[in-house]
């Protein structure tokens, strides 16, 4: 809405009514069946529900169901019981009315939707580590009773993050920070590629505003060069499928802004060299579906005639669907200008799956088919893991990720049955997907007749026999080599269902110590204890008690001044970051922080007013939020942080927005450098930084491979401009090929 202008309540009357207008006219143009009767009333009543309610922009609050009708109906494909549920779906959250109402209203279609809807946003979870893994589970419930749910979720996620600017910026950060980590990967899941790609986008430029710019405008700086590569790229392969008198379109297809910067952040390389920066898409129509795959191949081998193939690239998706019904060939070829070139080719039928999803797979159903959609085999695996009592909401999203997988290999069972699998799935995943028992026993396996062990890799068109024995018993040690969420979750249960009285018993032992000490055992005490034992459960802590190997004798239980070995006494000092080595400065903890407002980071020669998280070392100049800890204080974390991943998914309340201010301090920071070996070069090197920058160089390791070596520095420094400059000189001295930071950041422990 315009701020310089504040329109009456007339102006905003006609401006709703065009938005809903807006809504109907592309309903209309679609092809189902015309009900604008009873999608007219939903709007009325929602208007007249949401009538006086504004959101945080200002504007009217009904333009939000409005404006996730318009996504659900265009971009998603959806038709009028959808419409109805997203222009209804905040009523019975926001408003007096309940799902009753709306049943007897609009019928019990429409009101169970609304029902799924209301349910995810609302509910009250008390001391849980997370409101929104508990609103994920539930809103993976709702989706095996109508997939609709999740699909409108989807466009009302998409429309919150058009909108994200009016937020304040910790709910920025959360938002995005959950967008990213569950809302992304599960639009992949489904098949929605656009959305998915928007959501990404969106999430990186509030998390990382200014490389999320500077991304941009090299897009819009080098588009004239890549436009005129295009042109000589495709105008060949135009005047070919031209003589064959195909109907088609071709196009090309950018990378997006986020997965540029993934690939630069991956590879350690600038933007100049992302070399497969757009691929060329081919888009035919095609009357007779018998047809597509003969099509398919004639444009490929056509295309193959003009260019010199990749022999490793080449992609089936039409023989073998992706589980989320995605089909196309892909080949990748020489371009003109000597880079690779990807092409991708589709029918039209396809191309409208590939980007809409399962909406767009009803579109095309012919009667009711009785084979079962991959969207119900992977639904049933959700089922598996809702299933899974495991009460850690952090686990669950994490078993869950697991199973959004992006890429996937097909192998086949002895009979020739055919099953999906993430890549690096084992002959062990194989077991469990056919059955938990089958798991459990699991000795070995056979691939391609070949005699293999249990944690065998599997690849792409493997056949895999499974062999098992009545002795064999499922081992902790398996979960390292599983791929699947569903192996996960069985091998969970299993393990918990063999350990179980183990765990009673330390249940009981662990209790009895608290009571004596005086100690409520309460959700912070058990949780410092596993932290403090570095263990991810509580059953793995009851079952490392009950069997003896941890024990509690021996500690002194009550806590005072003179027995520092206390084991309560060091539990409670568990959350407080250690100092780094040289950061003399004493942690300040701040009485109250304000999470609506940004929280301004200091330091000088005596006092900070943060602490580092342990599992990443950002500096001052890189994107971080900041998560107020267990003891009050600011923790800081990179905003490429996995664990920062999991805390703005998980701890909402608790994310606040940060920016560097005073900075009186040096920081460590790794430098990767890698290029051509000679004489000489670590010398030039190490006088560079330390003479010419004035660098302090903390560490220096070199490895050479015959004329190649790479070379890691540690060194100290006040920002990222420092490391920037240091990159820059680096590069020009001869023989370097590359110089780039590298990210602090493990991956997320199991």
């Amino acid at each position: 809405m315009n701020e310089e202008h504040i329109m009456t309540p007339e102006e905003e009357d006609r401006l709703i009514e065009a938005e809903f207008q807006d809504v109907l006219n592309g309903y209309l143009k679609s092809n189902h069946r015309k009900k604008v009767e009873i999608i007219e009333r939903a709007f009325r009543f929602a208007k007249k529900a949401h009538a006086g309610i504004r959101r945080r922009s200002g504007e009217p609050y009904i333009l939000h169901p409005i404006a996730v009708a318009k996504i659900a109906s265009q971009e998603i494909g959806l038709g009028s019981t959808s419409i109805c549920a997203a222009l209804l779906h905040d009523v019975v959250e926001d408003t007096e009315y309940t799902v009753e109402d709306i049943e007897r209203m609009f019928g019990k279609k429409i009101a169970q939707i609304v029902a799924g809807l209301t349910k995810i946003s609302g509910g009250i979870f008390g001391d849980q580590a997370s409101a929104q893994a508990e609103n994920f589970r539930k809103l993976l419930l709702t989706m095996s009773e109508d997939i609709r749910v999740v699909l409108i979720k989807m466009a009302d996620r998409l429309h919150n993050m058009r909108t994200l600017g009016s937020m304040a910026p910790n709910k920025q950060y959360k938002i995005a920070g959950e967008t990213l980590y569950i809302y992304a990967p599960l639009a992949h899941r489904l098949g929605l590629f656009e959305i998915k790609t928007e959501l990404e986008d969106l999430s990186f430029k509030y998390e990382h505003p200014h490389a999320y710019e500077r991304i941009a405008e090299q897009i819009r700086a080098s588009e004239a060069k890549r436009s005129a590569v295009y042109n000589d790229f495709s105008a060949p392969i135009k005047e070919s499928l031209n003589k064959m008198g195909l109907r088609y379109e071709a196009k090309a297809r950018l990378k997006s802004v986020y997965s540029i910067w993934r690939k630069m952040e991956t590879k350690h390389v600038p933007f100049e060299e992302v070399y497969d920066l757009y691929a060329m898409r081919i888009i035919f129509d095609c009357d007779d579906p018998a047809q597509e795959k003969a099509i398919c191949w004639n444009i490929y081998s056509a295309i193959t005639d003009l260019y010199r193939l990749h022999p490793d690239r080449t992609r089936d998706w039409i023989s073998n669907p992706k589980a989320n019904g995605y089909q196309a060939l892909h080949l990748t070829v020489m371009g003109p200008d000597g880079n690779w070139i990807e092409v991708q080719i589709r029918s039209r039928r396809m191309d409208e799956i590939a980007e809409k999803g399962f909406a767009a797979h009803w579109k095309y159903k012919i009667g009711e088919s009785d084979e079962e959609s991959e969207l119900n085999v992977w639904l049933r695996t959700i089922k598996d893991i809702l299933d899974d009592p495991n009460p850690n909401a952090i686990d669950f999203l994490d078993t869950l990720k697991l199973n959004l997988f992006a890429s996937e290999i097909v192998v086949f069972t002895p009979k020739g049955e055919l099953i999906t699998l993430p890549t690096q799935s084992t002959v062990l995943d194989v077991a469990f997907e056919l059955h938990s028992q089958i798991g459990t026993k699991c000795i070995a396996g056979k691939v391609n007749h070949k005699l293999v062990p249990l944690s065998h890799k599997l690849h792409s068109g493997d056949q895999v026999e499974v062999l098992t024995s009545q002795s064999q018993t499922p081992k902790e040690e398996w979960m390292a080599f599983l791929a699947t969420a569903k192996a996960r979750t069985r091998l969970r249960a299993a393990l918990r269902k063999e350990q179980q009285p183990v765990i009673d018993k330390g249940r009981a032992i662990l209790s009895d110590f608290l009571k004596e000490a005086e100690v409520e055992g309460t959700n912070e005490v058990l949780t410092k204890m596993m932290a403090f034992y570095k263990l991810p459960t509580r059953d793995a802590l009851y079952y490392k008690l009950g069997s003896g190997e941890l024990s509690l004798d021996g500690y002194v239980l009550k806590d005072s001044p003179k027995t520092e070995k206390s084991l309560l006494s060091k539990i409670f000092r568990i959350g407080r970051p250690t100092t780094r080595k040289g950061e003399g400065p004493a942690i300040v903890t701040p009485e109250k922080i304000d999470t609506k407002k940004t929280y301004e980071l200091k330091v000088d020669d005596h006092e900070r007013n943060f602490v580092f998280a342990d599992c990443c070392r950002p500096i001052p100049g890189d994107d971080v939020m900041g998560f107020i800890n267990d003891l009050g204080q600011v923790e800081v974390h990179s905003l490429t942080c996995p664990r920062a991943q999991v805390l703005k998914a998980s701890f909402g309340p608790r994310i606040v927005s940060t920016s560097w201010s005073t900075v009186k301090e040096k920081f460590l920071a790794e430098i990767l450098i890698e290029g051509v070996d000679r004489h000489g070069i670590l010398q030039e090197l190490t006088h560079t930084i330390s003479n010419h920058l004035n660098i302090d160089i903390r560490s220096l390791h070199i490895d050479t491979d015959k004329e190649v070596f790479s070379c890691r520095l540690t060194v100290l420094v006040s920002d990222t401009g420092v490391v920037t400059a240091l990159c820059n000189r680096v590069k020009k001295i001869k023989g370097v090929q590359n110089a780039s930071r590298v990210a602090d950041t493990p991956a997320l422990p199991e």
